[in-house]
C-alpha cells in the first residue's frame, strides 16, 4: 500500500473517531444536566437525603464511565494523527534524499525555513498521560536515556566547528548513525551552510518529541534560573541561557534570557522561545 493510499484510510478513520467523540459527548450531556439539577433541588430543599446520595453516588458513577469511554476515543485519535505525522515525515525525508542523490542541493528561502521550525514547534505534541502515569525521556526538559539513538529525520542540537575555528550548537537534522563508531551523521538544518557533520554522541542533543504540560507536569519542565541552551529567535544556533519564566499553560513559550556580553548585566532581555528549541545545557561555568 502506497504512503499516499494508507494516509488517506487514517484520515477517514480519524473523522469517523471524532464523530464518535461528538456522539459520546452528546450521549454524557444529559447525565450531566442531571447532575447539575440534583444539586440545584439539594440547595433549594436545603437537605442532603439519602435518597439524593444514593442518586448522586449512581450519576457519578455513569459521568465516570462517560468521560473514561470519550478519553479512550480520544487517545485512540491522537494515535492516528501520530500515525499520520509518521508517514508523512518519511515521505518527506525520501523526498530529501532523492535531492541528495541529484545535487546541487536546492537552497531554501530563509523565511520559509523560519516559518517551517515556528510550524514544528506549534505542532510538537502535548504530552498527555493517565492517571499517575510520569512523562517520558524527551518530553519538555527530561533528557533521552544514555542508550538512546536518534532516528534519521529527528532534529537534534548539534554541536560543530565554525568557519572561523570556534564551536558552536546548531539546529540540524540526522541523516544516519553509525552503531560501529557511535558516531552520527548530520546536516546543518539551514541549508545555506548545505553540510554535513559526522559528529560523536556527546555532541548531540536529541530535541524534546512532545511539550510538556504545565498544569499536570510541572516537573517536566526547566525551572526558573536554570541554565540551559536555547534557539535564538530567528537564527537555526542555540545559546546559552538563563530561565526567566517557564510556561504556565500548555501553548505558552519559555522566556528565557540569552547571554550577552553588550547588555550591563551580562544577560539579553527575556525572549520567547518554544519548548521544543529548549535542552539541557551540559557547560556550568558562565563564559
Amino acid at each position: 500500500m502506497s504512503a499516499d493510499t494508507k494516509i488517506a484510510e487514517l484520515l477517514t478513520e480519524l473523522h469517523q473517531l471524532i464523530k464518535q467523540t461528538q456522539e459520546e459527548r452528546s450521549r454524557s450531556e444529559h447525565n450531566l444536566l442531571n447532575i447539575q439539577k440534583t444539586h440545584e433541588r439539594m440547595q433549594t430543599e436545603n437537605k442532603t437525603s439519602p435518597y439524593y446520595r444514593t442518586k448522586l453516588r449512581g450519576l457519578y458513577t455513569t459521568a465516570k464511565a462517560d468521560a473514561e469511554a470519550e478519553c479512550s476515543i480520544l487517545r485512540h485519535a491522537l494515535d492516528k494523527i501520530a500515525e499520520i505525522k509518521s508517514l508523512l515525515e518519511e515521505r518527506r525525508i525520501a523526498a530529501r534524499m532523492e535531492v541528495y542523490s541529484d545535487p546541487p542541493r536546492k537552497t531554501m528561502r530563509r523565511g520559509v525555513l523560519m516559518t517551517l521550525l515556528q510550524q514544528s514547534a506549534m505542532t510538537l505534541p502535548l504530552w498527555i498521560g493517565k492517571p499517575g502515569e510520569s512523562p517520558p525521556s524527551l518530553c519538555g526538559a527530561i533528557p533521552a536515556s544514555s542508550d538512546y539513538v536518534a532516528k534519521q529525520g529527528d532534529k537534534v542540537a548539534a554541536r560543530v566547528k565554525a568557519v572561523d575555528g570556534d564551536e558552536q550548537w546548531i539546529l540540524a537534522e540526522v541523516v544516519s548513525y553509525n552503531h560501529s563508531t557511535n558516531k552520527y551523521e548530520v546536516d546543518d538544518i539551514d541549508e545555506e551552510g548545505k553540510e554535513r557533520h559526522t559528529l560523536s554522541r556527546r555532541r548531540i542533543i536529541p530535541l524534546p518529541q512532545w511539550k510538556a504540560n504545565p498544569e499536570t507536569d510541572p516537573e517536566a519542565l526547566f525551572s526558573k534560573d536554570q541554565l540551559v541552551l536555547a534557539l535564538y529567535p530567528q537564527t537555526t544556533c542555540f545559546y546559552r541561557a538563563l530561565i526567566h519564566t517557564p510556561p504556565h499553560r500548555p501553548q505558552e513559550d519559555y522566556m528565557v534570557l540569552f547571554e550577552d556580553t553588550s547588555y550591563a548585566d551580562g544577560y539579553s532581555p527575556p525572549l520567547n522561545v518554544a519548548q521544543r528549541y529548549v535542552v539541557a545545557c551540559k557547560e556550568n561555568k558562565k563564559k
